[in-house]
């Protein structure tokens, strides 16, 4: 790959680095009351640091130890000679290892960095958003040297690669792009790459806030890249040939490129027999139709196609519509915005008052809206349906992306009926086909049709019989299972 220098670069590679000097960094640092700065008189020895970012039993170890015990100015530079100590020239150099956790040690006219980093951290403790019944129970962390050593347990291998990169011209986050050499396809991992070092802007903290500037398509509604708080899943995405995102100071890490259908596996499927992991993945399947379809059905056939109602149901419909002075329309909206009002206020309260406002809540509300003629008793088990059927996706971001397309369908269906309905679900289809991921085709396996790859999309089928990565990876390595007949 050829690399192509401005001459506004060139320009600027001439310029000389600041030397780093005691006087500039501490006006650098001026107004930080967090800031450390010892002086050793004894050996003229300067240190420089944030006291909350560092090891503490490190740093007296490693550092003020050592000065202790040096008696003369002039063993001070024998000191500094061992691996531990950096020498640096370079004053923007400095700044960025002191903001990052490290010690700089000013002697005579000599500037060294020692890394002390010690933040503390949450400990490593089980995924809120993606709970499994079976299987590790560990999660990712906000910090993602522990994440990438979460990882490397599970992949102890050498060609497992890391790439540090950094985003944002005031946070400077730190941003790992990690891929199995051999396995991965270059053409991702450099586009990847690519994508992340373009970005300019103030401050990154999350994974999914990153996303939003390297998506293929931004004003889509469904998420083009997978994201996972739990190490054997992203694993698992590194072995199938994809590559992975890991942003320091966020819980969850991406993986690309994805397609629409992985969206609906769980890491449960994979940790108990395949027939059931299977059943588990066609009912989401079939969640995703009833979530989507369910009200707006109601709506279109109420409104406009009551003949499609069996004769003895159609007899206690009109008996619950009777006093209800809505339009079907109304009614259906209504009452899925009650259901989000709910789902939100679960979500924003603690845990415990949560779960009461939501079971206790919606029983209330339901009930009351059908005695006071606002909603009636089939709409109910239609939007109750609807919704349970949208927590059965296991990925946060799609399942709302999902209910957010509800509303236009029921409205879509409550203007134009079936025809509407049929419109809005084509629609859908249509963007899909149109969307990527990394520029791999969001509906893969389907579009394009890769019928060996069903055997991990619809259906799991006996690990022995999954011999080869997916085909959306691209991998130079495709073989991935050489189990002996």
């Amino acid at each position: 790959m050829k690399t192509i220098v401005s001459a506004a670069s060139a320009q600027k590679a001439k310029v000389k680095p600041e030397i780093p000097t005691l006087t500039h960094i501490l006006s650098e640092f001026n107004d930080c009351v967090d800031l450390v700065h010892r002086y050793y008189p004894e050996v003229n020895v300067h240190l420089v640091y944030f006291d909350h970012q560092v090891d503490h039993d490190k740093l007296y170890r490693e550092v003020m130890n050592p000065l202790i015990h040096v008696h003369a100015e002039e063993e001070v530079p024998k000191l500094l000679e061992q691996s531990q100590f950096t020498l640096v020239r370079d004053s923007k150099e400095l700044v960025e290892g002191i903001l990052s956790g490290r010690v700089a040690i000013f002697s005579n006219s000599k500037t060294y960095l020692v890394d002390v980093f010690g933040l503390q951290s949450r400990s490593v403790s089980q995924s809120e958003s993606e709970t499994v019944i079976t299987g590790p129970h560990d999660a990712f962390t906000e910090q993602a040297g522990i994440n990438l050593s979460l990882i490397r347990q599970r992949i102890k291998s050498s060609h497992l690669k890391v790439i540090k990169l950094s985003v944002g011209e005031v946070t400077k986050t730190d941003v790992y792009i990690l891929y199995i050499k051999d396995i991965a396809n270059m053409t991702y991992v450099n586009e990847a790459i690519r994508r992340i070092s373009n970005i300019e802007i103030d401050a990154v903290f999350d994974t999914n806030m990153l996303l939003q500037f390297i998506d293929d398509a931004p004003f889509s509604i469904f998420p083009q890249f997978l994201t996972s708080e739990r190490p054997e899943a992203i694993a698992s995405k590194l072995v199938a040939g994809r590559i992975v995102g890991i942003v320091d100071g966020s819980p969850s890490a991406l993986s690309a490129p994805t397609s629409f259908f992985e969206y609906f596996s769980s890491s449960d499927d994979y940790n108990q027999r395949w027939m059931l992991g299977s059943a588990s993945r066609l009912l989401r399947f079939l969640a995703l139709f009833i979530t989507l379809s369910f009200t707006s059905l109601y709506v279109s056939v109420t409104t406009f196609h009551y003949e499609m109602i069996p004769e003895n149901l159609l007899i206690t419909l009109t008996e619950s519509r009777s006093k209800v002075p809505f339009p079907p329309l109304f009614e259906a909206l209504f009452m899925e915005v009650t259901i989000e009002l709910l789902r939100e206020a679960g979500a924003r309260l603690p845990s415990k008052i949560g779960q009461t406002i939501g079971i206790v809540g919606g029983i209330v509300i339901g009930q009351a809206a059908v005695q006071a003629g606002l909603t009636s008793n089939i709409l109910i088990i239609a939007v109750a349906s609807s919704a349970i059927a949208s927590f059965v996706t296991p990925a946060y971001v799609m399942s709302a992306s999902i209910r957010f397309l509800r509303f236009g369908l029921i409205i879509l269906a409550g203007v134009w009926g079936n025809f509407g309905l049929a419109v809005g679900i084509s629609a859908i289809v249509i963007h899909l086909s149109g969307l990527t991921s990394l520029g791999s085709s969001y509906l893969t396996p389907i579009a394009p049709f890769k019928p060996r790859d069903w055997k991990d999309v619809f259906i799991i089928a006996p690990f022995k019989y999954i011999t080869e990565r997916p085909s959306q990876s691209k991998s130079p390595n495709t073989v991935k299972n050489k189990m002996r007949k």
